[in-house]
């Protein structure tokens, strides 16, 4: 039975500079309708991977594959498979929103009687619909995202690359944003680097932590999710023993008196200990997942940097 090769593959993938091995046997692999977060410090290796994912650096060994075919001996997948928002969105002052739609439409080779169509479901997915006439060299930085973000799906890649494209934006921006990259893997694949986590968090199914350029940890979400803590916020102010007394609490940590990092027991579920606080009479004004264990995991690998450091 013939099985749908991966939207995007990489196979033991490094690159060298100078004799320094920027990134190290690198493998990862994507499939349409996935959003991958790519989570390191700066100097991971996170650009470099970029890169070479979207064509435009060959890495030292190993293969990078869209589809099942090597990109660097099919180049012109890149031009027509990838769409790429680099961290400083590549706009022309000189031209307003639907124009530089429009010539990037040209770069890609989508056909002229195609333009238009391609240009409009950029603007409306992107929701630039007021903003079409403007300059490019007018925008706040929100919209010159939002514009740099429908450069890179005008002609409907299969993959799209994110390089940091939430930086610099102020909450409300980041999350538009994140909410319109959340909808691009309805038909794409997507991969998105940064070293937010609030970015994966809310963005991503899968993630992948590069430290020093290698790949340390790589996970599903929602299997994260599953595993972690709860964030239990409650009217009253309790103590460590009011919870530890509850069978189907594991451990308990202060966050202050009214909020607690709770782990469940083994078999206990958010319902259990939900019953559990109402019967107590504690109050339970919020309960939800904690999402620390993306983060313990996050800084315990980038910490090595410093411990290394303070060894030496």
């Amino acid at each position: 039975m013939n099985q749908t090769p991966p939207v995007l593959s990489l196979s033991n993938v490094s690159r060298q500079l100078s004799g320094r091995a920027i990134i190290s046997d690198l493998d990862l692999s994507l499939d349409r309708g996935e959003v991958l977060g790519l989570l390191g410090i700066n100097g991971a290796g996170k650009s470099t991977t970029l890169r070479m994912i979207s064509g435009m650096l060959a890495p030292s060994s190993g293969s990078v594959k869209l589809a099942g075919l090597d990109l660097y001996e099919h180049p012109e997948r890149a031009r027509r498979d990838i769409g790429y928002l680099p961290e400083e969105p590549p706009l022309y002052g000189e031209l307003n929103v639907e124009e530089y739609l429009r010539f990037c439409a040209r770069l890609h080779g989508i056909p002229r009687t195609a333009i238009n169509a391609a240009v409009e479901t950029a603007i409306e997915r992107c929701e630039l619909g007021e903003m079409r006439r403007r300059l490019t060299s007018l925008l706040s930085k929100g919209f010159r995202q939002r514009v740099g973000l429908a450069q890179a799906i005008v002609h409907e890649p299969a993959l799209i690359v994110l390089d940091e494209p939430a930086s610099g934006l102020d909450p409300i921006q980041a999350l538009r944003l994140r909410e319109l990259i959340r909808a691009l893997a309805d038909d794409h694949a997507v991969v998105l680097s940064t070293h937010v986590l609030s970015d994966v968090l809310a963005c991503c199914d899968r993630v992948a932590i590069l430290h020093q350029g290698r790949l340390r940890h790589s996970a599903v979400m929602s299997e994260l999710d599953a595993s972690s803590a709860l964030h239990v916020h409650i009217e009253r102010d309790v103590d460590k023993e009011a919870w530890m007394r509850m069978p189907m609490v594991a451990s308990a940590q202060v966050i202050d008196t009214r909020r607690w990092r709770i782990e469940l027991s083994r078999d206990a579920s958010a319902g259990d200990l939900a019953r559990a606080i109402n019967e107590a009479g504690f109050g339970l004004l919020e309960l939800r997942a904690d999402n620390n264990a993306l983060q313990d995991i996050f800084v315990q690998i980038a910490g090595e940097t410093a411990t290394v450091k303070a060894a030496a």
